[in-house]
């Protein structure tokens, strides 16, 4: 899967069912496997006003990649 098709997908958290935005980013390992997907904390127009901090999901949280969504499963 390529990171165009993976930032078209929205990230919801099977825990509280809240969607938590888009991937921007990923963190790789060593190996260049995807240790981790990184999602913006806030309103990064308004981040001057009050600053969250980006979501790091590590991938071993990912529980399914379907056509539309990304479901994870994290404590908040």
């Amino acid at each position: 899967m390529r990171y165009s098709e993976f930032r078209c997908k929205d990230v919801i958290n099977i825990k509280d069912c809240r969607r938590l935005g888009r991937v921007t980013d990923f963190e790789f390992d060593d190996c260049g496997c995807i240790h981790s997907i990184i999602i913006p904390g806030g309103n990064k127009l308004f981040s001057f006003l009050h600053c969250e901090q980006d979501i790091i999901i590590p991938y071993k949280d990912i529980r399914q990649i379907g056509p539309d969504i990304i479901l994870i499963d994290i404590k908040r």
